[in-house]
């Protein structure tokens, strides 16, 4: 075996080791995430394929709630768009950590399952991305991921309605745990998450905008809400802030 053969090799086998907690997390949401797809009817080799092609927590709860509510294929798009659109920040950050030379081949497949986890795994190694250590950090997550869906559908099959029921806010539980986070340390944010609730809450019951699909809904307030914040309170850039502490 080359050394080259060899340093390969020894990266892939770095990023499944870094990649198996990623891996087990995936596991435990994704399964939740199950009986979500179970309620609109996704069969369980259905929810795999979602999952294994997807993987976006956010985006797929979007689309199995467009799937409840029946809505057309152009909602499911850009609620999936807009759900997942910190995915393009990230793949434009992660860019700048690419050699040159690389193939597309490889820009693809690492853009693929470009998520939250592996972007900070990828990030914070030093030196360009290497594609053998991301396929082997995103192997094992993937795999957690759409078999924790499948098997969700199929325990929300066998279990008693009740129990489902119970198990499907577990879901909301995870997004609670994301946001609670940050908004006790930006007031920015806990403005912003307040103002979701609020905004919600009032176009469910408001004229006009409640006969909507509740995705339509969501995709008015994300753009509203988001636009109305960058405006209020854009985010300055480092050297904005370095130049301001210089002075």
């Amino acid at each position: 075996m080359t050394s080259d053969n060899k340093n390969s090799q020894h990266l892939f086998l770095a990023g499944v080791r870094d990649g198996l907690p990623i891996a087990l997390g995936y596991f435990a949401v994704s399964f939740a995430l199950g009986i979500m797809a179970k309620q609109a009817g996704l069969s369980p080799f259905q929810g795999f394929l979602a999952s294994l092609l997807t993987n976006a927590s956010a985006g797929e709860y979007a689309g199995f709630m467009v799937i409840m509510e029946k809505a057309g294929y152009m909602t499911m798009v850009i609620m999936t768009v807009v759900a997942s659109a910190r995915y393009f920040l990230m793949a434009c950050a992660l860019s700048q950590r690419f050699d040159p030379k690389m193939p597309f081949v490889h820009r693809l497949l690492i853009g693929f399952n470009l998520t939250d986890e592996i972007f900070g795994a990828q990030i914070a190694r030093p030196g360009y991305v290497a594609p053998r250590y991301t396929y082997g950090l995103f192997v094992l997550p993937l795999m957690g991921w759409s078999t924790g869906t499948m098997l969700g559908i199929i325990m929300g099959n066998l279990l008693p309605a009740g129990i489902v029921s119970a198990l499907s806010v577990a879901l909301y539980g995870m997004f609670i745990a994301i946001i609670v986070p940050p908004a006790k340390q930006n007031r920015v944010v806990l403005f912003g998450v307040t103002a979701s609730f609020i905004m919600s809450f009032l176009f469910s019951r408001l004229p006009v905008v409640s006969g909507m699909s509740s995705g339509t809904r969501t995709i008015i307030l994300t753009i509203l809400i988001a636009g109305v914040l960058a405006a209020l309170f854009p985010v300055k850039e480092e050297s904005e802030e370095e130049g301001e502490h210089e002075s």
